[in-house]
């Protein structure tokens, strides 16, 4: 059983920055990929960001890249997103989750455990 819990979401204008962080609590291992995932009011929960814990691979959706980076502290077993140069439509109610042998990363099914989100708002 794997319990996440996100932090660090808000309301920030265009341009600013937020870092998000999900603690983790439980049993994972390097079968497992963990990473931020995203949902606007209307919209299909997407795949954002994604780290596979073998071998520290990331994955990115296209929209963020070179924006948003994925990383964790393994001593606080707490993964993070930064996310810079914000915009409107990146605003959504953003999720940490935990999947083990995932083979899609960016795929929201592929993934079991997931924390009850924070909300990201990003005004202009």
């Amino acid at each position: 059983q794997v319990r996440l819990e996100e932090s660090g979401g808000g309301s920030v204008h265009t341009g600013g920055s937020l870092r998000l962080s999900c603690a983790a609590s439980g049993t994972t291992s390097a079968d497992y990929s963990v990473g931020w995932f995203r949902q606007a009011s209307g919209r299909e929960r997407e795949g954002v960001a994604v780290l596979v814990l073998r071998d520290d691979t990331t994955y990115y959706h296209d929209s963020v890249k070179g924006r948003f980076s994925i990383s964790q502290d393994n001593a606080k077993n707490t993964l993070y997103l930064e996310m810079n140069s914000l915009k409107p439509e990146d605003s959504a109610m953003y999720y940490c989750a935990a999947g083990r042998y995932v083979a899609d990363h960016l795929r929201p099914i592929e993934y079991n455990y997931w924390g009850q989100g924070t909300q990201v708002t990003v005004s202009s």
